[in-house]
């Protein structure tokens, strides 16, 4: 199962999030108290790995705790959408008697006393129409007509005829629901056949025929929800994915007092920060395989203090910390081996320490090999040992391997270079766990990837809200906070103050703006343009980032930006779907690259000469027995080409090519001047810059 999306009703500051579309990785961002913490908290408690009991006095909405704690039955705080595989999809589907396609997605809504429900969004019951009973009643009436009865049936087979007409007329116009008239009908045109029928009638077959086809409709209509078969519920509650929460709160201090430990460990009352060290400390103490209250009398010494210590009791006490020792000492290696294995920004060495009430972590590294307690060390590595220790531990075991990971505010206190570390980190463990986080940090929000990033405000009413729309929303104040902090992520609010005086061109990477700045350039120097405004071309990153974008640089005028796209499929589609959404009634300030050169699936590539893109291609990879120069054909998408031409060498274009021969590109042309290039390109390059400022006037 995976989880495709979720809604928050009436949990603490959420009156009712909406949907809000979940990815591999999907963060939530927004200001201090905006409510990011209750959209993760709901979610934790759904269907906890470890922990997570709702608390009334914590979780209940102050305004109807009063209706929830005397009804919690009927109060739902949240319902989660996820997918099913295809084994499973038809497990559930024939169990539900639905089709596996149908049960492929599945919402699961928990209630407030721990019950779940269950629903499929794709299923859909036709509702009963009177015209269908109808068709039966007329078909059997219409074949009847044709048939020659016996002669003992002559008579009954003419009231026959007059009864079903009269039904038609009551299932097309009588009063009561549709079924109620439907069971009247079926009963009405049951008693029409006797107990004792000739075997050679030709008129009750027909009739008893329609009655299984009602009795069918029937059936049908009065079916129960797929959802309410038997066993269905239990199968998917039971299939449901662990969800697992981290907060700050939880971080390890360096040293351990055992006797505190174990009294929280026993205490249900703790407050949240407390309870969160304490379920940290716990998983910490399941790692290395024992109980706080087990550590402290392995490290008893004598203590009575009338009499001296037996040989044997002496050595008795120093086998039990003996094998403490051991213990400590075997888990801090295990640490360090797993640990390395997640975190690439040092190789760090652990080692766990008992000496009588007290229990401490020591951390070394390569750059600073002497040990130095947890505490003494960044805040960073202490979140990222107490948050990998807790999902080291709950998540292991069959049930929680595929576990969902709630995380708020990650690694705030991590260098800005971590924290983009972190973010790899992630997109690398969503390949096995789903994760969610909460964050107002810049980095780690991903520009290319804007469309898993869901706003966070508080509404005019007072709640919680989460919106995918990203950008400021004129007219409400309770969302400029949220705007904001979206704008920072994405250093937005340093591009609007450049972009203040100039024409945006949206294009899709940046590798397009190398080519379009050395075009602006050289028509600027050669006369053929004149500008008023200074034309830029921030890159959209990739067509699905892209609307989003260009969504985002509306800015404060709510001015749509000029947007120019590839004609490969990927530019095409984009195109279609802008033109029916963001830029419906803008449609003139969409552009194509297909539009300016001979050919289709062009990219921004195939405005220049395929000579001079060629010689850069050339100059970027060497390795070639044949230059590209010499095989690249006029007339065709250059692109596929340079991509067909290295794999046919064996070369591997590396991550960020297209950027790089750019760069190549731009600067021969810079180099050469206007004067070096012929006049159907300069042509093309004109007619298109005077499009570009024409669309933005």
């Amino acid at each position: 199962m995976e989880l495709i999306g979720y809604r928050v009703t009436n949990f603490r500051s959420v009156g009712d999030s909406g949907w809000i579309d979940a990815d591999r990785v999907t963060s939530l961002i927004g200001v201090n108290e905006s409510g990011k913490t209750n959209l993760l908290i709901p979610l934790w408690k759904f269907n906890p790995a470890q922990e997570g009991e709702l608390q009334p006095t914590a979780d209940y909405p102050k305004r109807l705790f009063g209706k929830i704690r005397d009804d919690p039955g009927s109060y739902q705080f949240i319902t989660v959408r996820f997918t099913l595989d295809e084994p499973f999809a038809t497990k559930i589907g024939e169990m539900a008697g639905i089709a596996s396609n149908v049960s492929a997605q599945v919402d699961v809504t928990r209630y407030f006393d721990g019950e779940y429900t269950i629903e499929f969004p794709l299923y859909s019951r036709a509702p009963l129409m009177p015209e269908r009973v109808n068709a039966v009643l007329a078909a059997a009436k219409d074949q009847l007509a044709t048939l020659a009865p016996l002669k003992a049936e002559e008579s009954a087979h003419s009231g026959l005829l007059e009864r079903l007409a009269r039904l038609q007329e009551e299932m097309l116009h009588g009063t009561g629901s549709v079924v109620v008239r439907l069971r009247t009908v079926l009963s009405v045109v049951k008693q029409q056949i006797p107990e004792s029928v000739a075997k050679t009638s030709v008129i009750y077959p027909r009739l008893t025929q329609a009655v299984e086809e009602l009795q069918a409709v029937l059936s049908e209509a009065t079916a129960p929800d797929p959802s309410d078969k038997e066993g269905v519920l239990e199968a998917v509650v039971e299939a449901l994915p662990k969800f697992l929460y981290y907060s700050n709160y939880g971080n390890l201090d360096s040293e351990i007092y055992l006797p505190h430990v174990v009294e929280n460990l026993k205490r249900a009352d703790l407050g949240a920060k407390e309870a969160a060290k304490s379920r940290t400390l716990r998983v910490l103490f399941k790692f290395v395989s024992l109980q706080p209250d087990e550590i402290l009398q392995l490290g008893k010494d004598f203590n009575d203090p009338t009499r001296q210590p037996t040989h044997a009791e002496i050595e008795a006490i120093a086998e039990k910390k003996r094998e403490r020792s051991i213990l400590l000492q075997s888990a801090g290696t295990a640490l360090t081996t797993r640990f390395k294995e997640w975190w690439k920004q040092g190789d760090y060495r652990f080692r766990f320490e008992a000496d009588g009430d007290h229990f401490r972590i020591w951390v070394a590294d390569d750059r600073r090999p002497e040990e130095i307690e947890l505490e003494s060390r960044s805040t960073g590595l202490q979140w990222f040992l107490s948050f990998y220790l807790v999902f080291l531990v709950e998540s292991q075991g069959g049930a929680h391997q595929s576990a969902i990971l709630l995380l708020d505010e990650p690694g705030l206190s991590l260098h800005p270079l971590a924290q983009r570390d972190l973010a790899l980190f992630f997109d690398g463990l969503s390949k096995t766990n789903q994760i969610i986080f909460t964050t107002h940090s810049p980095f780690l929000v991903d520009a290319d990837r804007l469309d898993r990033v869901r706003k966070v405000y508080v509404d005019d009413d007072g709640t919680t809200k989460a919106s995918p729309d990203l950008r400021q929303s004129t007219g409400k104040n309770a969302q400029a906070g949220a705007a904001y902090a979206v704008y920072s992520a994405l250093n937005l609010n340093v591009s609007e103050s450049l972009l203040l005086g100039c024409q945006p061109v949206v294009v899709e990477g940046p590798s397009d703006q190398h080519y379009l700045t050395a075009i602006k350039v050289l028509l600027i120097s050669g006369g053929r343009i004149s500008p008023v405004r200074e034309l830029v071309f921030p890159p959209g990153g990739g067509t699905k980032t892209l609307r989003i974008t260009a969504g985002i640089l509306t800015g404060r005028d709510e001015v749509l930006p000029v947007t120019l796209l590839d004609g490969d499929t990927p530019g095409l589609r984009m195109i279609s779907e802008l033109s029916t959404s963001l830029y419906s009634s803008e449609k003139k300030k969409l552009f194509c690259t297909d539009d300016y050169v001979e050919f289709s699936g062009s990219e921004v590539e195939d405005l220049f000469p395929p000579k001079l893109v060629a010689e850069a291609v050339d100059r970027y990879e060497r390795s070639a027995d044949t230059l590209f120069a010499d095989v690249v054909q006029s007339g065709k998408p250059i692109v596929p080409q340079i991509e067909a031409w290295a794999k046919s060498h064996s070369i591997s274009l590396q991550l960020g090519w297209k950027v790089e021969v750019a760069k190549r590109v731009k600067q021969s042309a810079l180099n050469a001047g206007i004067s070096s290039f012929d006049e159907p390109t300069l042509a093309r390059w004109t007619k298109l810059f005077g499009d570009l400022l024409s669309a933005s006037k």
